[in-house]
């Protein structure tokens, strides 16, 4: 489908550029992976494997934030100039997805199997020989990178002034850059005996806030050619409320979201024992009592067998009874109103400003 809007009709909406993005990245997918079986038919794996990771739904956030932030400095329709620009950002995240599903042992991503899970099925329907799971796991990290080359490749398809690409680039590379420090911190947390909210806030910007708000907005800013320091700052302070803010309900969702929407099994996020906001939230206004109890189930999960669902539920009962999902859910209200607050004086257009609070709400109340 090619997003077609009347002139001099407004911006597409939400629905219609997610279509867009979604009918750019299977056309370009399409085509490279008959590119890879080219060299040899048994690649078809790795290509369908991949076609999958990036064509398999979600919520097209970060192409939205970029769109918008190259509407709000001057970008001016028709936006197919600037879609593989803008489509390339959902190759990135699916690279991402891939590698995190990997490092977190996560069984499912969007109600499916994670792209290592199903590799390691197919490995044995496939009759090779060797370690199902270390097949999945190799094949999945170079599915992931095969996503990260592939966006560098569609963004240079962007119709825009090769100044404004270098700019964005520049944004893009440092997404990256912040995207790998806050995965490699949030493992550390994993692995660290005392870890803080101070400190699982830093992973939110870094891991979330920067890759999902801030630097697409940038990125999309420098497509246009006019992100000027008014309107990046107004963007940073922006973004990275709203993309704490979208951390922290992901941390509500990863311990009480319904698998019905979040695609995830019910707990997930405890199960693994991540060090979100949440749980050291928890920790720190836990009784001397229960603190010993949920910091004794939280190590037992780290370090032994999978926990029966028992153990799950009472991890998630302790964590209920400190008060921290209520207090996760003020400071997600806070961070939103703050980062709404951050445009009143921005230099950008009314539309964008419209829209850009728009997604700040839905990015933070999400279901899934």
């Amino acid at each position: 489908m090619t997003l077609t809007v009347p002139r001099p009709a407004g911006p597409p909406g939400p629905a219609a550029l997610a279509d867009a993005v979604d009918d750019r990245l299977a056309t370009f997918v399409a085509a490279e992976a008959a590119a890879l079986v080219a060299l040899d038919p048994r690649l078809d794996l790795l290509a369908a494997t991949a076609r999958d990771a990036v064509l398999s739904g979600g919520k097209r956030l970060r192409p939205l934030f970029a769109y918008w932030g190259w509407r709000a400095c001057g970008g001016r329709e028709p936006v197919e100039q600037v879609l593989p620009a803008l489509a390339a950002l959902e190759l990135l995240h699916a690279f991402a997805l891939v590698h995190d599903d990997v490092m977190d042992r996560s069984e499912t991503r969007r109600g499916r199997p994670t792209a290592h899970r199903a590799l390691a099925t197919a490995h044995g329907r496939a009759g090779l020989t060797g370690d199902a799971d270390r097949f999945g796991d190799s094949i999945a990290v170079l599915v992931g990178d095969l996503c990260l080359v592939w966006a560098d490749r569609l963004m240079a398809q962007a119709l825009v002034p090769p100044a404004a690409l270098a700019a964005a680039r520049r944004a893009y590379d440092l997404m990256r850059v912040e995207a790998i420090a806050g995965q490699y911190l949030d493992v550390l947390g994993e692995h660290s005996p005392v870890w803080t909210v101070d400190r699982a806030l830093r992973v939110a910007r870094l891991k979330t806030a920067g890759y999902t708000v801030v630097r697409p907005l940038h990125y999309g800013g420098s497509l246009a050619g006019r992100l000027d320091s008014s309107v990046a700052a107004a963007f940073t302070r922006f973004g990275t409320r709203v993309g704490e803010a979208f951390q922290l309900r992901d941390d509500l969702l990863g311990a009480f979201g319904d698998p019905v929407h979040t695609g995830k099994p019910a707990g997930d996020d405890l199960v693994q024992g991540k060090p979100t906001v949440l749980l050291q939230l928890a920790r720190a206004t836990a009784n001397v009592r229960r603190r010993t109890e949920l910091d004794a189930l939280v190590s037992r999960f780290r370090s032994g067998p999978p926990p029966d669902s028992a153990e799950v539920q009472r991890l998630g009962e302790l964590i209920r009874s400190t008060g921290a999902p209520e207090r996760v859910r003020e400071m997600i209200a806070d961070r939103v109103a703050e980062g709404i607050r951050a445009l009143d004086t921005a230099p950008i257009a009314d539309d964008a400003r419209t829209a850009l609070t728009s997604l700040a709400g839905a990015a933070a109340w999400r279901s899934s």
